[in-house]
């Protein structure tokens, strides 16, 4: 996954066999990530690491993560953020650069994918999910039946249009009318990405279009356009997920991903 926004890297520290289980579950989240399995001497790598500007998720006791990373700390604008978990996946905790490096949310989202407790200590900011509708149209497609597929998916879901923080589609719609009054119905902005850029979200669509692919250069236009558009809303690099799949009518598909983030981000 490539974002648009510069994302520091992130390396998970195991020390145990139950830790380094718990280290390739969450590889399924951050699969770009780094894991480090009892490196030696463990005090210096994580060290390394974290003054190299890496995002640390440390699977020890929280003692052993402040002894190590206390000789090294500057201060909560240039310090990354570091999250400890218990070796049983069971506890979630932000423990440097809460806000400023993004731990806290960073916190939750892995909280919810592990389906752990995130323990926030610090003042906290309010964060939601944030839900952007991906779309894609036959040629000329008007108002009407993208409007009917919107609400019907959304209904379906127990969502509601407020809901939507964006909407996004292909470049090869951006002159679509329907897709534009769409976007003025709801209040909210659309974005068009080049097929190119949607490919990169190719492996993660729940079904490719061999059709798709030869009509617009990308296997799926909803599901990609919702990931993507989703996934640039926040600046902290976590990937969104896809909480409604393509859904479609004669006319037009549609689509759902979710990401946590400010409202205001």
């Amino acid at each position: 996954m490539k974002l648009s926004a510069v994302v520091s890297p992130v390396a998970i520290i195991s020390l145990t066999d139950p830790g380094r289980a718990l280290a390739e579950r969450l590889l399924a989240l951050m699969p770009d990530a780094e894991h480090l399995y009892r490196p030696q001497p463990f005090q210096a790598v994580a060290r390394e690491r974290f003054q190299a500007g890496h995002r640390l998720i440390l699977l020890c006791a929280i003692g052993i993560a402040v002894r190590t990373l206390g000789p090294v700390l500057r201060d909560k604008y240039q310090d990354p953020a570091v999250l400890v978990l218990d070796e049983h996946g069971r506890f979630v905790v932000p423990i440097l650069s809460g806000h400023e490096g993004g731990a806290n949310e960073w916190a939750r989202q892995v909280a919810e994918f592990l389906g752990a407790q995130a323990i926030i200590t610090g003042a906290q900011r309010y964060t939601q999910p944030l839900l952007v509708a991906g779309v894609g149209c036959n040629r000329g497609c008007p108002l009407e039946p993208l409007l009917a597929l919107l609400d019907q998916t959304l209904a379906s879901h127990g969502l509601q249009r407020g809901d939507l923080r964006a909407l996004a589609s292909i470049e090869l719609k951006q002159d679509e009318p329907g897709l534009h009054q769409l976007a003025a119905t709801l209040g909210v902005p659309i974005t068009f990405y080049p097929a190119t850029l949607l490919n990169e979200y190719a492996d993660r669509l729940s079904r490719k279009s061999a059709v798709v692919f030869r009509e617009t250069g990308c296997y799926g236009v909803a599901e990609a356009a919702a990931l993507a558009c989703a996934e640039r809303l926040v600046s902290h690099g976590f990937r969104a997920e896809l909480i409604i799949p393509k859904q479609k009518n004669a006319d037009a598909t549609l689509a759902v991903g979710r990401i946590y983030g400010n409202r205001g981000a």
